[in-house]
């Protein structure tokens, strides 16, 4: 058996992912986190679903308490962690609709406090190794059932978090592709950074739905293009949620 946090967009909770729920409302030093957890069983495991941005998408990126969402599942005794994101694509490669697993990410986030360590105990420096910040044991498991499934996916890429609110210029979406980033969202490398401090093996599935601001020949990315093309891909998602989190029993 194993505890496992689901963290992701608004509307994650609604996928029926799970059996015999309830409601789990929890406090940290850090303050609330984003909404209660949906709790509920996948085989023997227990899962903790949990709205990035609140259940009616009203917390905005910039303003997610990253810390008190993380420590909360640290508390409850998660040992994993998937983030779902929707992500936009830096490479032709990557299509819409297709599925990349991170394994490295760049932050380019200016106002988000991503560390546990406000100051450092006698004895304790707090500087916590980042080479790898995503769980390859996870990423495995991930990979196994995008390939059961035959899902369109992408084994590893490095993606780049930005501040937000705001979609990138045609300059910095440049910029990102120049220096190695594959994709791009808003949330994903603060929860990374905090998950490994708190020694949480942390993964995260990235749906691509757009091509951000680089591509000449594409429309510059929109909110509503992103949910368009994010609905056409839940089912793949779920199923990939699914069989994963039955994987852990396998």
């Amino acid at each position: 058996m194993a505890k496992i946090g689901l963290i992701g967009g608004s509307g994650l909770e609604k996928l029926n992912l799970l059996k015999d729920t309830r409601e789990v409302v929890a406090d940290t030093p850090f303050g609330a986190p984003s909404s209660s957890f949906y709790y509920g069983r996948v085989a023997d495991n227990e899962v903790y679903i949990l709205s990035r941005h609140a259940r009616d998408h009203s917390i905005t990126p910039s303003h997610v308490n990253y810390r008190a969402n993380i420590h909360a599942l640290k508390e409850i005794g998660c040992s994993f962690i998937i983030a779902t994101t929707a992500c936009g694509s830096l490479r032709d490669k990557i299509r819409r609709g297709d599925i990349v697993f991170p394994d490295q990410f760049l932050d380019f986030t200016r106002k988000r406090i991503n560390t546990f360590h406000d100051h450092f105990e006698p004895g304790v420096t707090g500087h916590v190794a980042m080479a790898d910040p995503f769980s390859e044991e996870l990423r495995k498991k991930l990979i196994r059932s995008a390939e059961a499934l035959k899902l369109s996916y992408h084994p590893k890429g490095t993606i780049v978090t930005i501040e937000g609110p705001r979609f990138s210029t045609r300059a910095e979406s440049n910029m990102f592709r120049t220096i190695g980033a594959d994709i791009i969202n808003m949330s994903i490398a603060p929860e990374a950074a905090l998950a490994n401090e708190a020694g949480i093996a942390y993964a995260a599935i990235a749906l691509s739905t757009d091509y951000d601001a680089w591509k000449l020949d594409e429309k510059p990315v929109t909110w509503d293009e992103i949910l368009r093309v994010f609905e056409e891909n839940v089912k793949h998602v779920t199923a990939l949620l699914v069989n994963v989190l039955e994987d852990f029993t396998a």
